[in-house]
């Protein structure tokens, strides 16, 4: 026999199907919410793509590169290993640029206040190879803001320098750098305990007084390093290059000025160059450039790297020889 429903019964089904359908409600509304939290995560993950791909350096390499162009390579800031303006990074550049079918000149595009005497040595070595195994390839170097000391040891191996009215040109020259905190030491009370084997490996040692005859030892050293530069300038200027007292000096001029003194040899930019003189104004870039990733990890390695060396032990930088 079938029961009767009672009031009671009546009441216990609806509270039933009401808490099903409150568990529905909020089970839908869960999905819901992952949905839209997938979706917003795509949509930031495509921003920050589009972001990267903006910001990314566009590089037309030279594979493929097809129809006659004029080739670009970029030397942009210190010439050091390890860097955007290194050696290996330089020379695999031209390299690349030389041998590529199309090209029917290429600029060295320069910006650089300078570096290692070594990494700049290497590419003007190469350089002068490069015209040489590639004769009907003209090599034209391009200053834009600056071209100083190791920046213009490249340069002098082009076969000709262009620059803009306001370039700084020049600064021939070699130095090292360092601090001396003697003094500072003595008033703090602090002992320096400096065991070497070898009478003067810890020359030039900052927390110790200066040697005269390790700092005359240092300045002949830079002395021999000033003289191949100067051998290196004259030897690719030659003739064009009007030398006097203050060329190999160590300061620097205006890119009107260094046209005066034979240090450059016209005003004009890239696109000039490459439309002027070389005869072809498509302009295909041939820069080595680090990938973006790596370059971003580098940066925040290097930063983080730097605050630590400066939080432990106040110093910054070392002591090296320079081209500046």
């Amino acid at each position: 026999m079938l029961e009767k429903p009672t009031l009671k019964n009546l009441d216990d089904h609806w509270e039933r199907e009401a808490i099903v359908k409150l568990a529905h409600s909020a089970l839908d509304e869960q999905k819901k919410t992952r949905r839209w939290g997938i979706f917003f995560k795509l949509l930031m993950f495509a921003y920050l793509l589009a972001i990267l791909w903006l910001y990314m350096p566009k590089n037309i390499t030279g594979t493929g590169a097809g129809s006659s162009h004029t080739a670009l390579v970029e030397l942009s800031g210190v010439i050091a290993p390890n860097t955007e303006a290194s050696a290996d990074r330089v020379i695999t550049a031209l390299r690349n640029a030389f041998e590529d079918e199309g090209t029917k000149g290429v600029i060295l595009r320069i910006n650089s206040p300078g570096g290692s005497p070594v990494q700049s040595g290497y590419i003007n070595d190469e350089i002068k190879r490069l015209r040489k195994e590639y004769p009907d390839k003209p090599l034209y170097a391009v200053i834009t803001d600056i071209c100083a000391s190791g920046g213009y040891y490249v340069a002098a191996a082009a076969d000709k320098i262009y620059a803009d009215k306001a370039s700084l040109v020049g600064s021939i020259g070699v130095l090292m750098n360092g601090f001396g905190f003697v003094d500072v030491m003595e008033k703090l009370g602090v002992e320096r305990r400096l065991i070497t084997a070898g009478e003067h490996k810890g020359f030039l040692d900052p927390f110790t007084p200066v040697n005269e005859e390790e700092v005359a030892h240092v300045k002949s050293m830079l002395g021999d390093i000033h003289n191949q530069f100067i051998n290196t300038v004259k030897e690719g200027r030659g003739d064009r290059l009007k030398s006097g007292n203050e060329t190999f000096s160590g300061l620097i001029w205006t890119g009107e000025k260094s046209v005066e003194m034979g240090l450059v040899d016209g005003l004009g930019s890239s696109s000039y160059v490459a439309r002027e003189i070389i005869g072809e104004e498509k302009i295909v870039d041939f820069t080595a450039r680090e990938p973006y990733f790596e370059k971003l990890a580098k940066r925040f390695g290097a930063s983080a790297s730097a605050q630590l060396m400066q939080q432990f032990t106040g110093q910054t930088t070392e002591s090296s020889f320079q081209l500046r």
